[in-house]
This record gives structure tokens, sequence and C-alpha cells, in this order.
């Protein structure tokens, strides 16, 4: 179940942000989002292109923006300085799911072991719902792009995200041994290298960073399209419900996203 008293509390104060900006005069974008994403998890071999490739999702999301440049007000422009030229608050809510398996060396068919049909068997869903602000930083000055002066606006961005996750795991590997309880709750069903409690799909949540680059073209006075790839990185290690815990597992989970939007500009 998704940690609803924290959301809540997050959507609260998106929306005391939305009313103190509003009261301040600044305007308003609101756009949506979507778009393949790679997850990397503990899932298969973290620096395998095949691990990457195969386990790709895909994400939806809700933006909104303060624009500093622009008072709604007065229809006008604000005080002409570099912060309020040159730097959009983006808030946001969204949502990825990936599905999870092991990829690469260590399930080859020319293995034939029993770790490797564990790993084989050993399926896996990663489901996050996102609610978060980022600073973008445009180098070029939001007005002039706003005027038409040129069609495109690089930006890049840095923020934070609250994150509620909902992992899934399954398995199709059924230990022989007649005690064996036969399902994802018993560990013998898995890796056997890994430790008791290593598999674990409770749900919960956590902080992230996220990071982007990306460009946004002009296509009308009141809208613009978005291509933005983002990096998130969060701070535990069962977002995908696994955590073997092994030498070489190094960093918690992290998303290479590419989202194509559309931005509309509340006049």
């Amino acid at each position: 179940m998704l940690n609803l008293k924290h959301l809540a509390s997050g959507f609260c104060l998106f929306l005391l942000v939305q009313t103190a900006s509003a009261q301040l005069g600044f305007s308003h974008e609101i756009g949506v989002i979507a778009g393949p994403l790679q997850f990397r998890s503990d899932y298969g071999v973290r620096g395998d292109e095949e691990t990457n490739f195969g386990n790709s999702g895909f994400g939806v999301g809700i933006i909104h923006y303060i624009n500093f440049a622009y008072r709604a007000d007065c229809n006008c422009y604000t005080t002409d300085t570099f912060f309020n030229d040159h730097f959009k608050l983006r808030n946001e809510v969204s949502y990825n799911k990936t599905n999870l398996e092991h990829l690469g060396k260590w399930v080859d068919p020319s293995r034939t072991t029993i770790e490797a049909n564990q790993l084989r068997g050993h399926k896996g869903v990663a489901k996050n719902l996102d609610i978060g602000t980022q600073l973008e930083f445009f180098p070029l000055s939001i007005r002039d792009f706003q005027g038409f002066a040129y069609s495109f606006a690089p930006f890049v961005s840095i923020g934070v995200h609250y994150t509620s996750f909902t992992p899934e795991v399954s398995t199709t590997y059924a230990n022989p041994n007649p005690d064996a309880v036969g399902d994802v709750t018993d560990p013998s069903n898995f890796y056997t290298a890994w430790e008791p409690g290593s598999v674990d799909a409770s749900p919960g949540s956590t902080w992230s960073v996220v990071s982007s680059v990306g460009v946004r073209y002009k296509l009308t006075k009141l809208s613009d399209l978005m291509l933005d790839m983002r990096w998130q990185y969060y701070f535990h290690d069962r977002i995908d419900g696994l955590d073997h815990q092994l030498s070489f597992n190094k960093y918690n989970d992290w998303l290479v996203w590419l989202n194509f939007g559309y931005i509309y500009y509340l006049d």
C-alpha cells in the first residue's frame, strides 16, 4: 500500500507553494510527460547492456511550473533580475513501472546449475509513485524565449523527490526439497549466495535526488514541447524488492528516464 500519509503531506506542501506563488503574482505552466526508462537495480549485472536494455520500463507524470519572469496578475513581466529570467520551479507527480529479470552471463543457457535456474526463475516489478520539486536553470533568457527570439531553450535541473515504492516479486523455481515452502516466502527458491532477507517485496518510501538536462521547443505563444533526460538516485536499495548485500552491491537503485512533454502556459 502506498504511504498515503506522507503523500498527503507532500501534496499539502505543493498546494502551499502554489498559493504563495499566486499571491506573489508569478505565472504558472502545466504539462504532461511520458517516456521510456532504464531501471538500474540488483537484477542482472548492473553494467551489462543486455540487463540495462532488458530491464526497461515506462513512466508518466503531471508537471507544474512557477514562471518567475512573468506576472499573471498584471499580464506583464516581473522585475528583470538574473534569477527571474533564468530559473523556473518545477513541481511534479509521476509514476513509473519496470518489469525486472536477471539477464547476462549468469543466466546464459549454457549454465545449468541450481543457482542459474534460481536466477532465471526470479522475476520482479518496480512500481514507484513520486512527488517532488526541481529548480530548472535556463542559460538563455526566458523572456526572449517567450517572445520567440529563438525556438529552443536548453535547461538543466536538480531537485528532491519523495518516492512511495510497491515492488512485486515472483519465482518459477521450486526447491525440490520436500521441506521447502515452494513460493516467494522461501529463501531457498532464490539464489543461494544471497543472505536470508535479501528478497523483500514490502512496500515503503524514501527520498531521491533528481537531476536532468533537456530542451524546450516553442510551439505556440502559450505552449512548448519538451525533451528531458533524467537521472534519479534513490536513498534506498529495496525499490526493486531485492537487496542481495553481496560485496559488489555498492549502489542503491537508480534510473535513467527519457521524457517527452507538452507544456501549456496559463494566461
